[in-house]
């Protein structure tokens, strides 16, 4: 079962079948562009996480079959993210059927309550940012904004944030209400 003679053959396929792999997705990723492993949606971070998964796969296979299989998903999937990426930009309308929009999570110092419940975002999760970025008081702090992609942004200084930087930002929520600057 664990005899050493089927350790050379093994770590030879994974070797080569892992740089197969590779050099693949480095093919690709050239071919379609840069923005191919970012986080800029969720759809970038599920496309990413499944490239990964089958990059994996790929370098542990047994049959040239399911390699090939592989790396075709690999492709349709990179192929997949580069057309939902145009259909995005070119359309609003395509771009709020398939993402949501960045959300504001407090204002002015003030945790929006109705936005953390729609999120299902803590208090203690959106305190942590400005702790984590060394701030002392919440009144330096102008927005914070959980982004389409998951991440929490910090909007401080002295002045408040631009309609032009809270374009698209969801920012709207019951007796709370302050503003809005979404343009659908």
């Amino acid at each position: 079962m664990f005899g050493l003679s089927d350790y050379p053959d093994a770590i030879i396929r994974g070797a080569a079948l892992g740089l197969i792999t590779l050099v693949w997705v480095i093919l690709v990723v050239r071919v379609i562009g840069l923005r191919t492993f970012s986080k800029m949606t969720s759809i970038d971070f599920v496309i990413t996480l499944a490239t990964g998964s089958l990059l994996a796969s790929a370098a542990t296979v047994t049959e040239w079959t399911a390699l090939i299989q592989a790396l075709s998903a690999i492709l349709a999937l990179l192929i997949a993210q580069l057309i939902l990426a145009r259909l995005r930009r070119g359309s609003r309308a395509f771009q709020l059927m398939i993402e949501n929009d960045p959300i504001m999570l407090m204002h002015n110092g003030k945790i929006l309550e109705g936005a953390l419940a729609q999120t299902r975002v803590s208090e203690s999760d959106v305190l942590y940012k400005p702790r984590l970025q060394g701030i002392h008081d919440l009144s330096d702090v102008r927005s914070i904004v959980l982004e389409s992609t998951g991440d929490i942004s910090i909007i401080s200084g002295e002045t408040g944030p631009t309609e032009e930087v809270l374009k698209e930002v969801d920012c709207c929520y019951g007796p709370e209400k302050h503003h809005t600057t979404r343009q659908k």
